[in-house]
């Protein structure tokens, strides 16, 4: 699955940046996040839960920043698991961009799922 898009923010970039490496932000940023612990500067852990259709599965994994280039964007990466329910990994590149006294936030973003999470979404699709 991939998406794209962005989103105007009414806050100077050095802001959105800072915003964007705080974990607590980060978890409610991230569809589903239910914690996100840092363990280094560009290392977490996070727990997840997914939805499809009527079933729910929690996953547990790694986040990880890199591509790192203050304030401009950097990519988050994660990969998890959820026992029988499956796997999910993937990433987003996010990029900043002065916008007058605001920031434009544009990303673009990869994902996959497999196991039985994965199997049960293509049979709702």
């Amino acid at each position: 699955m991939e998406m794209s898009g962005e989103y105007r923010i009414a806050a100077p970039r050095k802001v959105v940046w800072a915003a964007l490496n705080d974990p607590e932000i980060l978890r409610q940023a991230i569809p589903g996040c239910d914690s996100i612990d840092k363990t280094s500067d560009t290392e977490m852990t996070a727990k997840v839960t997914a939805k499809v259709g009527p079933v729910r599965a929690s996953f547990e994994g790694r986040v990880t920043l890199s591509d790192l280039d203050p304030p401009n964007g950097y990519r988050i990466s994660g990969e998890g698991k959820g026992g029988p329910a499956g796997f999910a990994k993937g990433g987003a590149n996010v990029r900043l961009e002065a916008d007058g006294d605001g920031t434009v936030l544009k990303y673009d973003v990869d994902a996959t799922v497999g196991g039985k999470l994965a199997q049960l979404g293509a049979r709702l699709i």
